[in-house]
């Protein structure tokens, strides 16, 4: 949301759970000294938050004033970008294994990354409430801090093939950052991956597409939406294209869907004004929608 300004979370590389593992046996021979009551001394830290880091997560939060409504919004936005996190490296595990040609095993990842997406829409239930004098009361305290300024949510779009390199100019600073994302602006986006794929099974498609520059955005190709036509023709529950064309679809309307509630959370909040980090605001996600998410297998519908 605009005005968000919280730290990057990356699921790449997590610690290494200081966790205790417990045998089936060892569980059901502690639950019969207990009588079946949980357990309530441990030698350590309490394994549950060793291994969430609960009490490292709830310091987190430091509002920048007294408004108590500020605690929803900085709140809601460390969820997003948890959620962010969790979305790339689903969809990471997705390009590995189409890279691998494993389809079937590819289809998992993918629908999680949906059911994901539907949590990460639901998060903006928590800021409903939200007026524009609501806003007003801590956005100053802000300063030039805008969702436009979330590293992981870029990762995301470059991952959905949505590229502009310019919108990774302002994490020049950070050194790290930058040349994360500028690797991932270099690296094929998901849908390039499938459609690598589908050459490799048989189905035409031109070589400008396939070795095309990508770092740039994908334009629309009669080939690639020719193909799906083709591949929706066969309906049988073994077209295992098909499927992977239906859990690819469903990501993208559901990161559609979070892309308009996003635009009508700026709406309720702050209207047209402009946008913390100097952005147009509505009028920059207004256009930012026209960018469609893996366009040909929407445009294939029509020659369905």
């Amino acid at each position: 949301m605009e005005g968000q300004n919280v730290e990057q979370t990356d699921l790449r590389t997590p610690a290494r759970p200081a966790v205790r593992p417990v045998t089936p046996r060892q569980r059901a021979a502690r639950a019969a000294r207990n009588g079946g009551e949980p357990t309530l001394e441990f030698t350590d830290r309490v394994p549950y938050d060793a291994y969430v880091q609960a009490s490292t997560l709830h310091r987190l939060q430091r509002p920048l004033s007294s408004d108590p409504g500020e605690m929803s919004f900085l709140m809601v936005s460390q969820i997003m970008e948890l959620y962010f996190g969790l979305i790339c490296h689903e969809l990471r595990e997705t390009q590995r294994l189409l890279r691998a040609d494993r389809v079937w095993d590819a289809l998992a990842p993918l629908r999680r990354a949906a059911l994901h997406l539907e949590g990460l829409n639901a998060a903006w239930k928590g800021l409903r409430w939200m007026t524009p004098a609501d806003f007003n009361r801590f956005r100053n305290l802000l300063g030039e801090g805008s969702g436009f300024q979330s590293a992981m949510y870029r990762h995301l779009e470059f991952l959905l093939g949505l590229r502009d390199e310019a919108l990774i100019r302002p994490f020049r600073r950070q050194a790290e950052v930058h040349a994360e994302l500028r690797a991932a602006l270099q690296t094929p986006s998901v849908w390039d991956d499938v459609l690598a794929l589908l050459a490799r099974h048989g189905h035409d498609l031109p070589a400008e597409l396939l070795d095309r520059d990508v770092t740039v955005e994908h334009e629309p190709h009669a080939a690639a939406e020719a193909v799906w036509v083709r591949i929706y023709a066969d309906a049988g529950p073994e077209n295992h294209l098909r499927l992977l064309g239906e859990a690819l679809t469903e990501v993208a309307e559901q990161f559609g869907d979070w892309r308009h509630q996003h635009l009508k959370a700026v709406q309720r909040t702050m209207g047209a004004k402009v946008g913390s980090g100097g952005s147009a605001g509505l009028a920059w996600l207004q256009r930012s929608m026209a960018r469609v998410v893996f366009p040909e297998l929407w445009s294939a519908r029509t020659a369905m």
